[in-house]
Protein backbone atom coordinates (compact mmCIF):
# COMPACT_ATOMS: atom_id res chain seq x y z
CA UNK A 1 0.00 0.00 0.00
CA UNK A 2 1.24 3.48 -0.90
CA UNK A 3 0.13 7.06 0.96
CA UNK A 4 0.78 9.92 -0.42
CA UNK A 5 0.96 13.21 2.19
CA UNK A 6 -0.19 16.60 1.84
CA UNK A 7 -2.47 15.79 -1.06
CA UNK A 8 -4.24 18.77 -0.28
CA UNK A 9 -1.14 21.53 -1.07
CA UNK A 10 0.45 22.50 -4.23
CA UNK A 11 2.62 19.95 -5.13
CA UNK A 12 0.57 17.05 -3.66
CA UNK A 13 -2.71 17.67 -5.62
CA UNK A 14 -1.12 17.72 -8.64
CA UNK A 15 0.84 14.13 -7.32
CA UNK A 16 -2.61 12.75 -6.60
CA UNK A 17 -4.31 13.24 -10.01
CA UNK A 18 -1.61 10.99 -10.98
CA UNK A 19 -2.40 8.47 -8.05
CA UNK A 20 -5.68 8.73 -7.08
CA UNK A 21 -8.01 6.18 -7.89
CA UNK A 22 -5.17 3.09 -8.24
CA UNK A 23 -5.83 0.23 -6.21
CA UNK A 24 -3.87 0.49 -3.24
CA UNK A 25 -3.11 4.10 -2.89
CA UNK A 26 -4.29 6.32 0.03
CA UNK A 27 -4.44 10.07 -0.05
CA UNK A 28 -3.24 11.47 3.62
CA UNK A 29 -3.92 15.16 4.59
CA UNK A 30 -4.96 17.28 8.41
CA UNK A 31 -8.03 17.48 6.27
CA UNK A 32 -8.65 14.58 4.74
CA UNK A 33 -12.31 15.48 4.17
CA UNK A 34 -11.16 17.98 1.56
CA UNK A 35 -9.45 15.15 -0.48
CA UNK A 36 -10.44 15.34 -4.18
CA UNK A 37 -12.87 12.58 -5.55
CA UNK A 38 -10.80 9.24 -6.72
CA UNK A 39 -9.43 7.25 -3.28
CA UNK A 40 -9.27 6.44 -0.23
CA UNK A 41 -8.27 8.73 2.46
CA UNK A 42 -6.75 9.01 6.13
CA UNK A 43 -5.96 11.88 8.30
CA UNK A 44 -2.51 12.38 8.18
CA UNK A 45 -1.54 15.30 10.39
CA UNK A 46 2.30 15.23 11.44
CA UNK A 47 1.16 17.89 14.24
CA UNK A 48 -0.67 15.42 15.97
CA UNK A 49 1.56 12.11 16.14
CA UNK A 50 0.05 10.79 18.54
CA UNK A 51 -3.05 9.77 15.52
CA UNK A 52 0.47 8.63 13.00
CA UNK A 53 0.43 5.42 14.11
CA UNK A 54 -3.16 4.28 12.87
CA UNK A 55 -2.67 6.74 9.91
CA UNK A 56 0.52 4.35 8.73
CA UNK A 57 -0.93 1.15 9.52
CA UNK A 58 -0.41 -1.41 6.43
CA UNK A 59 1.67 1.26 4.63
CA UNK A 60 4.57 -0.33 2.78
CA UNK A 61 5.27 2.87 0.50
CA UNK A 62 5.27 6.13 2.29
CA UNK A 63 5.48 9.46 -0.11
CA UNK A 64 6.53 12.05 2.42
CA UNK A 65 5.75 15.62 0.75
CA UNK A 66 7.90 17.70 2.68
CA UNK A 67 5.27 19.54 5.51
CA UNK A 68 4.90 23.32 4.83
CA UNK A 69 6.82 26.56 4.62
CA UNK A 70 7.37 27.11 8.72
CA UNK A 71 10.48 27.66 11.25
CA UNK A 72 13.12 25.20 11.19
CA UNK A 73 12.11 23.59 14.46
CA UNK A 74 8.28 23.11 13.63
CA UNK A 75 9.44 21.72 9.69
CA UNK A 76 11.78 19.32 11.31
CA UNK A 77 9.44 18.29 14.71
CA UNK A 78 6.91 17.32 11.84
CA UNK A 79 9.04 15.15 9.34
CA UNK A 80 10.90 13.72 12.90
CA UNK A 81 7.46 12.36 13.81
CA UNK A 82 6.22 11.25 10.50
CA UNK A 83 10.08 9.16 9.98
CA UNK A 84 9.73 7.85 13.67
CA UNK A 85 5.97 6.81 13.48
CA UNK A 86 6.97 4.83 10.11
CA UNK A 87 9.37 3.09 11.35
CA UNK A 88 7.24 1.53 14.61
CA UNK A 89 4.01 1.46 11.67
CA UNK A 90 6.45 -0.98 9.98
CA UNK A 91 6.84 0.61 6.83
CA UNK A 92 9.10 -0.33 4.72
CA UNK A 93 10.21 2.67 1.77
CA UNK A 94 9.87 5.96 2.63
CA UNK A 95 10.31 8.75 -0.60
CA UNK A 96 11.14 12.54 0.42
CA UNK A 97 10.69 15.32 -1.60
CA UNK A 98 13.51 17.21 -0.37
CA UNK A 99 14.88 20.87 -1.68
CA UNK A 100 18.07 20.85 -4.46
CA UNK A 101 21.66 20.47 -3.77
CA UNK A 102 22.30 24.28 -4.73
CA UNK A 103 19.57 25.34 -2.97
CA UNK A 104 22.11 24.81 0.31
CA UNK A 105 22.45 28.07 0.32
CA UNK A 106 18.85 28.99 0.94
CA UNK A 107 17.52 30.03 4.31
CA UNK A 108 15.10 27.04 4.26
CA UNK A 109 17.49 24.33 3.34
CA UNK A 110 18.62 23.35 6.75
CA UNK A 111 15.30 21.28 7.68
CA UNK A 112 15.59 19.35 4.58
CA UNK A 113 19.13 18.22 4.96
CA UNK A 114 17.89 17.46 8.79
CA UNK A 115 15.52 15.08 7.17
CA UNK A 116 17.46 13.30 4.61
CA UNK A 117 19.87 12.63 7.51
CA UNK A 118 17.29 10.71 9.54
CA UNK A 119 16.00 8.89 6.88
CA UNK A 120 19.63 7.67 6.01
CA UNK A 121 20.40 7.10 9.76
CA UNK A 122 17.09 4.88 9.84
CA UNK A 123 17.59 1.03 11.04
CA UNK A 124 14.61 -0.03 9.18
CA UNK A 125 13.79 2.30 6.28
CA UNK A 126 14.66 2.24 2.84
CA UNK A 127 14.55 5.58 1.25
CA UNK A 128 14.88 7.70 -1.87
CA UNK A 129 15.50 11.76 -1.85
CA UNK A 130 13.65 13.75 -4.31
CA UNK A 131 15.61 17.21 -4.20
CA UNK A 132 13.41 19.28 -6.36
CA UNK A 133 14.89 22.63 -7.77
CA UNK A 134 12.36 26.06 -7.04
CA UNK A 135 9.30 25.67 -8.84
CA UNK A 136 8.72 27.74 -11.93
CA UNK A 137 5.55 28.91 -10.70
CA UNK A 138 7.31 30.49 -7.44
CA UNK A 139 9.90 32.60 -9.87
CA UNK A 140 6.58 33.48 -11.60
CA UNK A 141 5.26 34.98 -8.56
CA UNK A 142 8.80 36.45 -7.19
CA UNK A 143 9.54 37.98 -10.78
CA UNK A 144 5.58 39.18 -11.06
CA UNK A 145 5.31 42.73 -12.48
CA UNK A 146 3.26 45.69 -10.40
CA UNK A 147 1.10 47.60 -11.64
CA UNK A 148 3.26 49.77 -14.05
CA UNK A 149 4.03 46.71 -15.68
CA UNK A 150 8.04 46.83 -14.02
CA UNK A 151 9.74 43.76 -12.29
CA UNK A 152 11.37 44.87 -9.74
CA UNK A 153 12.90 41.52 -7.89
CA UNK A 154 16.15 41.71 -6.71
CA UNK A 155 17.43 39.25 -9.14
CA UNK A 156 20.30 40.93 -10.37
CA UNK A 157 22.16 39.53 -13.33
CA UNK A 158 21.56 36.24 -11.82
CA UNK A 159 19.37 33.35 -13.59
CA UNK A 160 17.83 29.78 -11.77
CA UNK A 161 17.22 26.47 -13.28
CA UNK A 162 13.61 26.81 -12.12
CA UNK A 163 10.89 23.24 -12.86
CA UNK A 164 7.46 22.70 -13.81
CA UNK A 165 5.94 21.68 -10.42
CA UNK A 166 3.86 19.40 -12.80
CA UNK A 167 6.95 17.94 -13.97
CA UNK A 168 8.44 16.95 -10.00
CA UNK A 169 5.03 15.53 -9.07
CA UNK A 170 5.07 13.07 -12.16
CA UNK A 171 8.25 12.10 -11.30
CA UNK A 172 7.33 11.77 -7.57
CA UNK A 173 4.67 9.67 -8.22
CA UNK A 174 6.61 7.07 -10.83
CA UNK A 175 9.33 6.74 -8.37
CA UNK A 176 6.61 6.03 -5.34
CA UNK A 177 4.95 3.37 -7.51
CA UNK A 178 7.94 1.65 -7.62
CA UNK A 179 10.37 2.62 -4.94
CA UNK A 180 12.72 -0.29 -5.33
CA UNK A 181 14.46 0.19 -8.84
CA UNK A 182 15.55 4.16 -7.44
CA UNK A 183 16.15 2.91 -3.42
CA UNK A 184 19.25 4.28 -1.89
CA UNK A 185 19.18 7.25 -4.64
CA UNK A 186 19.15 10.90 -4.58
CA UNK A 187 18.00 12.72 -7.72
CA UNK A 188 18.71 16.26 -8.50
CA UNK A 189 15.70 17.68 -10.13
CA UNK A 190 16.31 21.01 -12.01
CA UNK A 191 15.68 22.69 -14.86
CA UNK A 192 17.70 22.64 -17.92
CA UNK A 193 17.79 25.79 -19.01
CA UNK A 194 18.14 28.52 -16.49
CA UNK A 195 16.16 31.66 -16.61
CA UNK A 196 16.72 35.31 -15.59
CA UNK A 197 15.14 38.46 -14.66
CA UNK A 198 15.10 39.71 -17.95
CA UNK A 199 13.75 36.74 -20.12
CA UNK A 200 10.62 36.62 -18.22
CA UNK A 201 10.32 40.08 -18.24
CA UNK A 202 10.52 39.60 -22.67
CA UNK A 203 7.55 36.67 -21.74
CA UNK A 204 5.63 38.59 -20.37
CA UNK A 205 6.38 41.74 -21.86
CA UNK A 206 7.07 43.82 -18.99
CA UNK A 207 10.07 45.76 -18.03
CA UNK A 208 13.06 44.77 -16.17
CA UNK A 209 14.53 46.59 -13.06
CA UNK A 210 15.84 44.72 -10.34
CA UNK A 211 15.93 46.22 -7.21
CA UNK A 212 18.18 45.84 -3.74
CA UNK A 213 17.78 43.11 -1.37
CA UNK A 214 16.93 45.77 1.51
CA UNK A 215 13.97 47.27 -0.67
CA UNK A 216 12.67 44.10 -1.03
CA UNK A 217 13.08 43.12 2.54
CA UNK A 218 11.29 46.49 3.60
CA UNK A 219 8.26 45.73 1.15
CA UNK A 220 7.59 41.58 2.28
CA UNK A 221 7.75 43.22 5.85
CA UNK A 222 5.17 45.73 5.10
CA UNK A 223 3.34 42.64 3.23
CA UNK A 224 1.69 41.25 5.63
CA UNK A 225 4.21 38.08 5.22
CA UNK A 226 5.08 36.18 8.30
CA UNK A 227 8.48 37.10 9.90
CA UNK A 228 9.89 33.83 9.05
CA UNK A 229 9.51 34.27 5.19
CA UNK A 230 10.83 37.72 5.05
CA UNK A 231 14.13 35.92 5.02
CA UNK A 232 13.16 32.83 2.92
CA UNK A 233 12.34 34.88 0.01
CA UNK A 234 14.70 37.37 0.22
CA UNK A 235 17.74 34.86 0.84
CA UNK A 236 15.98 32.97 -2.90
CA UNK A 237 16.61 36.15 -4.54
CA UNK A 238 19.87 36.58 -3.25
CA UNK A 239 20.76 33.00 -4.12
CA UNK A 240 19.98 33.53 -7.32
CA UNK A 241 21.17 37.20 -7.78
CA UNK A 242 24.34 35.53 -6.99
CA UNK A 243 24.40 32.87 -9.19
CA UNK A 244 24.04 29.46 -6.64
CA UNK A 245 20.86 28.37 -9.05
CA UNK A 246 21.60 28.53 -12.07
CA UNK A 247 21.80 25.11 -12.10
CA UNK A 248 24.07 22.23 -14.67
CA UNK A 249 23.13 23.57 -17.64
CA UNK A 250 21.92 20.83 -19.65
CA UNK A 251 19.97 17.35 -18.98
CA UNK A 252 20.13 15.64 -15.53
CA UNK A 253 18.32 13.58 -13.43
CA UNK A 254 14.67 14.82 -14.07
CA UNK A 255 14.37 14.62 -18.33
CA UNK A 256 16.21 10.57 -17.62
CA UNK A 257 13.39 9.90 -14.67
CA UNK A 258 10.76 11.88 -16.90
CA UNK A 259 11.35 10.18 -20.30
CA UNK A 260 11.61 13.36 -22.05
CA UNK A 261 12.78 17.14 -21.84
CA UNK A 262 11.43 18.94 -19.03
CA UNK A 263 8.69 21.28 -19.37
CA UNK A 264 10.28 24.64 -20.40
CA UNK A 265 10.20 27.40 -17.13
CA UNK A 266 9.49 30.50 -19.33
CA UNK A 267 6.18 28.81 -20.98
CA UNK A 268 4.78 27.58 -17.06
CA UNK A 269 5.22 31.62 -16.34
CA UNK A 270 3.83 32.80 -19.47
CA UNK A 271 0.73 30.36 -19.38
CA UNK A 272 0.24 32.35 -15.55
Amino acid sequence: MLLVTGVNGGLGTLVWERLGGREGVLAGSRTPERVPAGGAARLVDFDRPETLAASFAGVRTLLLISAGAAEDDVVIARHGAAIGAAERAGVGHVVYTSLSGDGDHLPYALAHRWTERRLRASASLRWTVLRNGLYAELLGVIAAPGPDGVIGAPLGDGRVAAVARADLAEVAAAVALDPDAHAGRTYELVGERALGGAEVAGALGAEYRPGRLAEARTALAASGAQDFQVPMLVGTCSAIAHGFLAGPGGPGDLAALLGRPPRPALEVIAGG
